[in-house]
């Protein structure tokens, strides 16, 4: 279901192909020969020795738009599906998109190219005031966190930042809440309010972690979206984001983050929980087909903008961090986005894969679309140290948030020094870096950061 455009176009005779992602990469971005079958999500760009040539649609746009390139032609589906099934306008018109392109400028390389036109298709992007940094716990206990191990982290970690005039973040992940409402803290942390306040007794800005569709298990069945393949865990069902009781269970949750302190929250599981599906499944399709919404009014990517707004307006002042959000949809909405699937504690291959991936290719929406969050070193005795070490140097040198997983009792001296060092520089704003081998390198190993090149070895 939607609406299909094709031009003429000399598609041919440029020799690579780059397109974006629908939520979060899955190491999987890079220059590609084209593909005719391969869609090109939000905006594609075509490479050749003499020029650069982009297309793409504004972001907050009202259909889930791709790109198809063939030798002859260029074609943009703006799908309408509403759920699994057509979306019933009746007499509303729909806004679809706003189609924008450009082409390089004289001496602009691919990478300034999609940089200045990620700004083309943001206009007004909502930043942050000063750059983000911190820690996040996940990839120490994943899950099995505590209100002693979140202040044992952030107590130590703290005494590694230098910079007062721009406080660190302590993000509390998955972990704190009873399992099916994000509204009550479990026996293991028991006061969230006293956990913020002590966070920020200790020099740090306290964040938190939610899962905005989750229903709670005695929700009655007329709140809950359709069953389908990938969502009909029946330990884990899932609330209908367009009935107007779930949009308000979310703001009164937002509300209740603020109220008990929080300066940011990092919601999750929306994309996933919405189509049933995470973004690597949607080659072929965005979820199952067939089934409907409460509303069958809006197009998916309606839905999904009126969740985002409900989020953002209910947060205030905080920070939103999206994660396995829509990214053309978050930019202008959420100051933050976690543009890769996860890295990891445990292994280092994952966070090759998914780190230096995201951050090799989606560093162009930094500040342009968002602040890119590629996500975190997770520092323990499981990733050899050589490897996190150059991981943590190009996060803190690019611009991007930093944000650090750390096992407490491996820091040793040279460790400690490396996350001082880390923190300094990811505090202060710093020129966005650039992969300069990315044309043929989908880990880019060169680097230009702090307007010097820097090489990596991720093995």
């Amino acid at each position: 279901m939607g609406v299909r455009l094709k031009w003429k176009y000399e598609s041919k005779k440029y020799s690579k192909v780059l397109g974006d992602h629908w939520e979060r990469t899955y190491g999987d971005l890079g220059w590609k020969t084209a593909d005719a079958n391969a869609r090109n999500p939000w905006y594609v760009l075509l490479h050749d020795a003499k020029q650069t040539a982009a297309f793409g649609v504004k972001t907050g746009c009202n259909t889930i738009c791709y790109w198809n390139v063939s030798p002859d032609s260029l074609e943009l589906t703006m799908d309408t599906h509403s759920g699994g099934s057509g979306v019933k306008l009746g007499q509303r018109k729909l806004h679809a998109a706003d189609i924008v392109t450009t082409l390089s400028k004289t001496g602009e390389n691919p990478y300034a190219t999609l940089t200045r036109f990620c700004k083309v298709m943001c206009p007004k992007p909502r930043l942050p005031k000063q750059p983000v940094y911190g820690i996040n716990d996940w990839y120490v206990v994943y899950g099995n966190n505590s209100y002693e191990t979140i202040k044992a982290q952030t107590t130590l970690m703290s005494t590694l930042v230098s910079d007062t005039t721009n406080r660190p973040f302590s993000v509390i992940d998955d972990g704190w809440q009873q399992p099916d409402d994000f509204s009550i803290v479990n026996n293991k942390f028991k006061d969230m309010h006293k956990m913020a306040g002590e966070i920020k007794a200790l020099g740090m800005r306290p964040g938190l972690w939610t899962r905005p569709l989750i229903a709670r298990l005695d929700d009655k069945t007329s709140l809950l979206a359709p069953k389908i393949a990938g969502r009909d865990d029946a330990k884990t069902p899932i609330l209908d984001p367009t009935i107007p009781e779930t949009l308000e269970r979310v703001k009164r949750n937002m509300k209740l983050y603020q109220q008990w302190g929080y300066d940011m929250v990092k919601h999750d599981y929306s994309t996933y929980d919405i189509f049933g599906r995470w973004g690597f499944k949607m080659t072929d399709g965005f979820t199952a087909p067939g089934w409907k919404y409460y509303d069958q009014t809006k197009t998916n990517a309606e839905i999904i903008n009126t969740l985002y707004a409900a989020i953002r307006q209910s947060a205030g002042e905080m920070y939103i961090i999206g994660c396995n959000t829509m990214s053309h949809l978050s930019a202008g909405v959420f100051e933050l986005n976690r543009t890769g699937d996860d890295t990891s504690g445990k292994e280092w291959d994952r966070t090759k894969k998914m780190g230096v991936n995201t951050l090799g290719f989606r560093l162009p929406h930094h500040n342009t679309f968002y602040a890119a969050d590629g996500d975190c070193v997770g520092l323990t005795k499981d990733v050899p140290w050589d490897k996190n070490r150059q991981w943590l140097q190009l996060l803190a040198e690019s611009g991007a948030p930093l944000f650090i997983s750390a096992e407490l009792d491996i820091l040793d001296a040279d460790k400690k020094a490396a996350i001082k060092t880390a923190f300094a520089h990811a505090a202060k704003v710093q020129p966005t870096g650039e992969p300069l081998d990315w044309l043929t390198d989908q880990w880019p190993a060169k680097w230009k950061l702090n307007n010097r090149v820097v090489d990596f070895n991720w093995g």
